[in-house]
């Protein structure tokens, strides 16, 4: 009799660093970018997904501007497709990941970058220490959602009124509740736009751009 193993898979990370990131000090911060998923599914995130190749058209976008500023970009992949009740997968994957940019740059700051469940992601992770604020696309947060990892970050939201996958309501009830704790709370209307960010995608860009490098301003 033979034993089939499976293998468990692994969150992958898509790294653009400025030229000369070996040099001491070349890389004085990173965005990480979040991509989002889905509520239930086990599912592999591979190459064909599309939540992750949207994130990716994001990071390619964002990064000649954050590369003049000496900032990282990195795009987690993370295992499976869903949030999964808790979230466990998605928030182990993204502390991972924060450790990888540790193990690579040292205490470097971090924005975190999250579309849709990676916004979800990222209020759950904004309390590790090197992160200085999360940059929300059409986040997913539900009223249960928390703002404790929040306390003396940034935060900034981006959400439009046509979504119809994820609430810009809920979005900025989350931003209200985030001013008792964060540093600063802003909420942006991205106009009558739907939740994948395929209309006004240079807005969408140039949102993501500036708020994240922004925060890394200080």
């Amino acid at each position: 009799m033979s034993l089939v193993q499976t293998t468990r898979p692994m969150p992958s990370l898509t790294r653009r660093d400025p030229a000369g990131r070996h040099q001491r000090g070349a890389v004085r911060g990173v965005v990480l970018l979040l991509h989002g998923g889905t509520e239930h599914s086990e599912e592999v995130v591979d190459g064909r997904s599309a939540s992750w190749r949207r994130m990716g058209a994001i990071q390619r976008a964002i990064t000649p501007a954050a590369h003049e500023q000496r900032i990282g970009t990195w795009l987690l992949r993370y295992r499976v497709r869903g949030w999964n009740e808790n979230g466990v997968s998605a928030i182990e994957d993204a502390r991972w990941a924060l450790e990888q940019i540790g193990r690579a740059h040292g205490d470097v700051p971090v924005v975190l970058l999250g579309h849709s469940m990676g916004g979800r992601t990222a209020i759950h992770v904004a309390d590790d220490p090197v992160v200085r604020g999360v940059v929300g696309l059409a986040p997913w947060w539900p009223p249960s959602s928390p703002v404790g990892a929040l306390n003396d970050r940034h935060l900034r939201a981006a959400h439009g009124r046509s979504d119809k996958i994820t609430s810009a309501r809920q979005t900025r009830a989350l931003v209200e509740r985030a001013e008792r704790v964060a540093a600063s709370a802003e909420f942006t209307d991205m106009g009558r736009v739907g939740h994948y960010m395929l209309r006004r995608i240079p807005a969408w860009n140039a949102f993501a751009r500036d708020a994240s490098l922004a925060l890394l301003d200080g």
